[in-house]
């Protein structure tokens, strides 16, 4: 039945009951090619190609042919003349290597000269007849200059005009570009046509709202989106209207596009799908041009949903930098905003639109009455990533004793792409090994892979350097296991990974909104830990602790001039999102010194504070420094087992693995650092992480 059932989807395929042929595909292009490359060598070769016509001089031809009484007769052109010579005189034994020289050409013509004033050659011509006798004289015929006939023709007048119309149209074909079904393509004359595709309904999309995890809320919300144009009076009958549009606003990577997909898979309207770069072509007037056509196809096809992906890289806020600003982009957005808010509401258009920058869009974009609804999607926490994992582990073949739960809070921070590439590199590791399944160790070891990079045991490192990187994280593991508020061990290494890190540790951050102001002198202190027992021990300090000052720094000026945590500051912010790019900054000078000399205010007490406590604890620190250049690796009992059990009890029941104690917040793996020993910077990515925390 199954065999029957693909013979029949080839047949539906094809059009007939013949199955689908193999090989290449026919390619008329090709015959195009083909065509003009011979009628080039035609061109080019000319009657030579077909005759083996030798060209010659009137003055050679007239001592070797004309005297000797050898030509029979000539054809006069208007630019050459062709030479036919006697056929008995060719047969004749004398002359049989003449005759091996035009390649037993006998009847002619066999040989061609050219000639500039048309009554010189007549002159010429009538001097060297006259020194001939008469029965030599040669018969002279004129004719028209078409040497060869319509052949000629074909070549010189219509062989150029059909190569010059036949790369136009192959010109125009590629410029206008290929379009997906309801899209607008093929050649120059289409493209203002909207490039959106289209899904029909009954179109069958294999995502569906099953395939999305963790995005309860926001399911929710495009599922009522769906079911009102399935069912609108539903929501009429109460005096409802119809949103216009709906804009997914999150992080990258937490499933924006997916959910988009989903509601393609779901929704039984016409789903018009295309990205924000898609409007904007190299010709001027094109982005314009395209909104207008898409939203025409949107209203024949109504009730439908528009999707744009990426919408900010056409709906950037306009005037703001005059600089960099760009007519082309900011017409296709006046186009959008009019279509937006230009139909009326019983049209049954809704624009789903997905941006992870909503702070550099246009205000005029996201007013009521455009974007009615800005529907967030942040990274999931632990019952998220526990549902999400089960989504992609289903395609696994994994143990059965594998605990999601467990794989849920070892990944704080993990969107849910970042999951998906978990689940991915955990196979592929296993299947490296040799295994059959895939289980826990396969998870962590593609987890530590994800944030630390990839392992580098064969990375030659000099016992010196060595015994500092011990000494370095054992300063982080020691000072993060007694300081309070600072994120507890569950692992250390000396093990280097990455481009750059010689060692790292892996933490257990809460998963909560608020960071408190100990919270944060307590992870500066700790980051300053590695440092600081260099220092102590080797009475040098070491490029090793770039990463973990580069942290501290930002940690501290959020703490000044975002978080308004300083004394002399006081409760002011600095921070302002609509204007991060900006050079102009939003205190005076003198306040900028302020700052300054706060900040390092700050991070010199959490430095002196943990010396302090290292001081204290140096026997807890050598025994660690010693058992990590032993083991290389070290986890949260085998701590336990060398200085004891931390003395803090953990306040959250759910706590994860996470790289870099000196984080502000849990962030994703894309933007973790790590306290790791270091020798080259490390470039970020954006702003201080802590501008992300909520306000109350």
């Amino acid at each position: 039945m199954e065999e029957n059932k693909n013979n029949q989807q080839g047949a539906n395929k094809t059009g007939n009951n013949q199955p689908p042929r193999k090989g290449p595909k026919f390619n008329i292009y090709w015959m195009y090619g083909i065509f003009a490359l011979v009628l080039i060598l035609i061109q080019v070769v000319g009657k030579d190609f077909a005759k083996n016509t030798r060209e010659e001089s009137f003055q050679t031809i007239n001592q070797r042919f004309i005297q000797r009484g050898l030509v029979d007769s000539m054809v006069v052109f208007t630019k050459s003349v062709d030479v036919y010579l006697h056929r008995d005189s060719l047969r004749k034994s004398a002359y049989s290597d003449l005759l091996k020289s035009l390649n037993g050409n006998e009847k002619g013509p066999h040989y061609t000269f050219t000639i500039g004033d048309f009554s010189q050659f007549r002159d010429d011509m009538k001097e060297a007849q006259s020194e001939v006798p008469h029965e030599y004289r040669i018969k002279v015929t004129y004719a028209e200059d078409a040497k060869s006939g319509w052949l000629g023709f074909i070549l010189q007048i219509i062989m150029p005009i059909i190569i010059m119309v036949g790369l136009w149209v192959l010109i125009m074909r590629k410029m206008g570009g290929g379009a997906g079904p309801g899209g607008g393509g093929g050649g120059i004359f289409n493209i203002g046509k909207s490039k959106a595709q289209l899904f029909e309904k009954g179109t069958k999309v294999n995502i569906t709202f099953n395939d999305v995890a963790g995005l309860d809320e926001a399911k929710v919300e495009v599922m009522e989106v769906v079911d009102f144009l399935k069912n609108p009076k539903k929501y009429t009958a109460l005096g409802g209207k119809i949103p216009k549009g709906c804009l997914l606003v999150g992080p990258p990577g937490t499933g924006k596009t997916l959910l988009a997909k989903a509601m393609a898979g779901e929704a039984q309207v016409p789903f018009f799908s295309m990205s924000g770069s898609d409007f904007v072509e190299m010709f001027v007037g094109v982005g314009a041009s395209r909104v207008r056509d898409l939203f025409k196809q949107a209203r024949e096809k109504s009730p439908c949903i528009i999707f744009i992906d990426e919408i900010d890289a056409i709906g950037r806020a306009r005037g703001k930098n005059q600089m960099m600003t760009n007519d082309e982009r900011e017409n296709t957005l006046n186009q959008l905003l009019v279509e937006m808010d230009g139909f009326g509401g019983d049209s049954g258009i809704i624009v789903l639109a997905a941006t992870n920058r909503p702070d550099v869009l246009d205000a005029a974009l996201l007013r009521p009455g455009r974007f009615d609804r800005q529907i967030s999607i942040d990274i999931p926490d632990l019952n998220g990533r526990e549902a999400i994992f089960k989504v992609h582990l289903k395609k696994l073949k994994k143990s059965p004793d594998l605990d999601i739960h467990k794989l849920a809070s070892q990944t704080p921070g993990f969107a849910g792409a970042d999951i998906a590439n978990v689940c991915n590199e955990a196979a592929l590791i296993a299947a490296r090994k040799g295994k059959q399944e895939v289980n826990l160790d396969d998870f962590n070891d593609a987890i530590d892979r994800i944030i630390g990079g990839l392992e580098k045991k064969n990375k030659i490192i000099s016992p010196e350097e060595k015994r500092v990187i011990a000494y370095h994280e054992a300063g982080h593991a020691v000072s993060g296991w007694f300081l309070e508020y600072a994120y507890p061990l569950v692992k250390v290494t000396i093990v280097p990974r990455g481009e750059a890190a010689l060692g790292y540790a892996q933490y257990l951050p809460k998963e909560k909104y608020l960071t408190l102001k100990e919270e944060l002198e307590d992870r500066m202190a700790m980051a300053l830990g590695g440092r600081a027992v260099e220092e102590l021990v080797f009475g040098k300090v070491s490029t090793g602790a770039l990463s973990d000052l580069q942290q501290v720094t930002k940690m501290a000026y959020a703490m000044v001039s975002v978080y308004g945590m300083n004394d002399k500051i006081g409760n002011i912010s600095f921070y302002d999102p609509q204007n991060e790019g900006s050079f102009q900054k939003p205190y005076s000078e003198e306040t900028g010194k302020l700052i300054d000399d706060e900040v390092r205010k700050i991070s010199e007490t959490a430095y002196s504070r943990v010396k302090n406590l290292l001081t204290e604890r140096m026997n807890e620190v050598k025994l660690i420094a010693e058992a990590l250049l032993q083991k290389e690796v070290l986890y949260k009992d085998d701590l336990e087992a060398l200085i004891g059990k931390r003395p803090f009890e953990d306040h959250s029941p759910e706590m994860a693995m996470h790289t870099g104690a000196d984080e502000v917040e849990i962030t994703p793996p894309a933007q973790v650092e790590s306290n790791a020993l270091d020798a080259n910077p490390i470039s970020e990515n954006s702003e201080d992480q802590a501008h992300s925390n909520p306000t109350i």
